[in-house]
């Protein structure tokens, strides 16, 4: 499967839009960029989203609001970088995902550099599943923490490859 341009989010079922549990009030320092399926921590504590070792903080779903007005730009086209941020810091929009909650997205394995890059992610299969890498990217190499099953292998509204997955763990 290739990627071309950021990471996309199709919320088929997540029980965050209905339980309230987004959070977006705290800065990403240290990040440079967050795409649209990508996992983050949402450390209160410390009042940062990082991507911490802590292994009691739970990674939660990168889903940033997206408005392209221009109509020539697509989802894909879509990433939060800190270097466009009035502060120079990006306030990510995360969802808490529960066992059960299903989305497709085509945010795999590493970071796009551009909307028009390609990016190699591999090949994915119905019921392969996917952890969460140190980056935040879904990764079927981590076996360990929070996990997803991919349910089908399936496309995105612009016709480009995704997994539709299923949190199990």
């Amino acid at each position: 499967m290739k990627r071309k341009g950021f990471g996309q989010v199709e919320p088929n079922h997540l029980s965050a839009q209905r339980t309230g549990q987004i959070y977006a009030q705290l800065p990403a320092t240290g990040i440079a960029q967050l795409e649209n399926g990508q996992f983050a921590k949402y450390d209160y504590a410390k009042k940062v989203v990082d991507f911490s070792s802590d292994a009691e903080i739970e990674w939660m779903l990168v889903f940033n609001e997206v408005k392209l007005y221009d109509g020539y730009r697509t989802y894909k086209d879509y990433v939060a970088l800190a270097s466009e941020a009035a502060d120079g810091v990006i306030y990510p929009r995360l969802f808490k995902t529960n066992i059960g909650d299903i989305f497709t997205t085509n945010c795999l394995k590493a970071a796009a550099t551009s909307a028009t890059s390609e990016l190699e992610m591999g090949d994915y299969a119905v019921e392969e599943k996917l952890g969460i890498n140190s980056e935040g990217f879904l990764d079927k190499t981590v076996s360990t923490g929070m996990q997803f099953q991919i349910v089908d292998v399936y496309t995105l509204a612009d016709g480009q490859p995704a997994v539709k997955v299923q949190r199990i763990a």
